[in-house]
């Protein structure tokens, strides 16, 4: 491998490592897996990745596939981020905002950008990319596109995919090329080109054309109101024949292509908002308010549970002291509502009162953005799960990100809790009320062969329960390793067929991202089990779940 180090350090103006640290470093990633890359290298430009992609083609060409895996700052929790080839690491240099057009609301930016660094330059004049994650403080925007990210402001604004206008990308034979909306006569423009990019839009737009009625059909789409299993192939074409290949890349983690910019579209901020934090005695109360809620649009709608507030107190006991005390209420809601305009903004609040007060006895609500940060504390004190060691015992972002249609939700908790218990296992939720999207994560030992098995075992059983409520095995954390078995359940065999047949047109040599999305398995993956969890590698940062 030494020769293709070489070889590569002579032709790209960027750094390639082979030192085993360095290696080792990156064979980890946020979730459970370990791969070790053969080497690790650092893009300046997009000239940097057209080569090297241009290179592995060339070696696939003739037999010799090597991978290349793209990655931002790590923190996927579903081994997207690894991979046994070329690791491809962007926020060491391509981590720019390169434009911003205010009166477009639009920024142009590289995929290694800091997430909160860019939030808080676009919050200065006076907007803000809305489906950031938890990971905010340390995730790039390369990841968030990947994934397909959202987060707590989704159940207002929807998912990253809304957000990315258009895209540039370096396909697997190195082409760069640049992504929007095509109207027909452009398309046949694009279909009537004699490179790749040309093959690919002629061939995806016949397996669309051939499969159209099977898209259209919402049988054969998860029916919840997020979800970044899979590709997004019914985004592709519209009934009036424009094509647009944005959001097909947007949630390939990497499978397809390899984003070197974007184009986010952004929305006005409005830094004054309404909270509510509302404590509930049983389930059932609680999805009341929150199917009432919903129709007021708030701009949050997030839940922890009572388990998670007596695991908090077990292990930092003045850590909610004042802001929710015991016996605790079965669930706690976090609603805001962040319009513009005050008199709406009234409105609003004036009838999530009139709710909350159908369903809960006691409520605080504040205008007070100090206030507002104490009780959001609640909501984000779920990191400790995260953070916490119980012996070798650590939370494991294995059954995480689960979400199922809004009117099956309090089932959703029921049969959790249930699962739990069958294992004999401590239980805590959090996550995205509003969107019926669920976090969670046992704790397990991976050094012992009872864990290990267990993994599995939880996976099989969770992820049934999930799509048997009709759900999607993830809502924002996408399929990575770990829930890529699983989509032929997800979507069907005739859907996961063309999932398949748009891998194979855009990656005829499977070097983009392979063992991620497509013909993955569990017999696959079992062996890359880490014997120890952590995150060592995210410590220079305090996690927010």
């Amino acid at each position: 491998m030494n020769k293709v180090a070489n070889y590569l350090q002579e032709h790209i103006s960027g750094e390639v490592m082979t030192t085993p640290s360095v290696r080792r470093y990156f064979s980890t990633d946020g979730g459970v897996f370990e791969v070790m890359p053969s080497l690790v290298v650092y893009p300046k430009n997009a000239n940097d990745v057209r080569k090297i992609t241009r290179f592995t083609w060339q070696l696939a060409e003739k037999g010799h596939v090597l991978p290349i895996t793209a990655r931002g700052r790590g923190s996927d929790q579903a081994g997207a981020a690894i991979g046994s080839g070329i690791v491809m690491v962007f926020p060491a240099h391509m981590n720019k905002l390169l434009e911003f057009d205010t009166k477009q609301r639009l920024a142009r930016v590289q995929p290694g950008v800091n997430y909160r660094t860019f939030q808080d330059a676009v919050q200065t004049h006076g907007y803000f990319l809305p489906p950031y994650p938890s990971s905010i403080d340390f995730a790039t925007l390369g990841g968030a596109i990947a994934n397909n990210s959202a987060g707590e402001k989704t159940v207002k604004y929807g998912a990253t995919r809304k957000y990315v206008q258009s895209l540039e990308v370096v396909l697997a034979n190195g082409e760069l090329i640049q992504t929007e909306r095509l109207n027909k006569r452009e398309l046949n423009k694009k279909k009537g080109q004699t490179n790749f990019e040309g093959e690919i839009y002629r061939q995806l737009d016949n397996l669309i054309t051939d499969n159209w009625e099977l898209l259209q059909n919402h049988t054969a789409h998860p029916e919840v109101s997020k979800n970044s299993a899979g590709y997004a192939i019914i985004d592709v074409k519209q009934k009036d024949g424009s094509f647009d290949l944005t959001p097909l890349l947007v949630g390939s983690q990497g499978t397809l292509g390899i984003v070197t910019e974007a184009i986010f579209r952004l929305e006005p901020y409005n830094p004054r908002t309404t909270l509510f934090a509302v404590y509930f005695s049983d389930l059932d109360r609680a999805n009341q308010a929150v199917l009432q809620l919903l129709a007021l649009e708030p701009s949050a709608l997030e839940m922890v549970d009572s388990h998670l507030l007596e695991f908090i107190t077990r292990i930092n006991p003045n850590r909610l002291k004042g802001l929710v005390d015991p016996p605790y209420p079965a669930i706690v809601l976090l609603a805001e509502f962040d319009d513009a305009g005050e008199n709406k903004r009234k409105a609003k609040t004036k009838r999530a009162e009139q709710i909350i007060g159908q369903y809960s006895e006691r409520y605080a609500r504040t205008e007070d953005f100090e206030e507002q940060q104490q009780l959001w504390a609640i909501r984000h004190s779920a990191a400790a799960v995260i953070t916490h060691v119980e012996g070798n015992s650590k939370a494991l972002p294995i059954i995480e990100d689960g979400v199922v249609p809004r009117n099956r939700f309090p089932e959703f908790i029921t049969q959790i809790y249930a699962l739990f218990e069958k294992y004999r296992l401590r239980v805590a939720l959090w996550g995205h009320a509003g969107d019926a999207n669920l976090h969670l994560q046992p704790f397990l030992d991976l050094s012992k062969i009872g864990d290990r098995q267990k993994v599995f075992k939880l996976m099989d059983e969770y992820y049934a329960m999930v799509l048997e409520m009709g759900g999607s095995t993830c809502g924002e954390h996408n399929d990575g390793r770990l829930r890529a078995p699983y989509l032929p359940k997800v979507y069907g065999d005739e859907m996961y067929q063309i999932f398949r047949d748009i891998k194979r047109i855009f990656d005829p040599y499977n070097t983009l991202n392979p063992g991620v999305k497509i013909d993955v398995t569990k017999e696959l993956i079992a062996p890359l089990l880490r014997q120890e969890y952590s995150m060592d590698h995210l410590y220079d940062h305090l996690p927010r779940m």
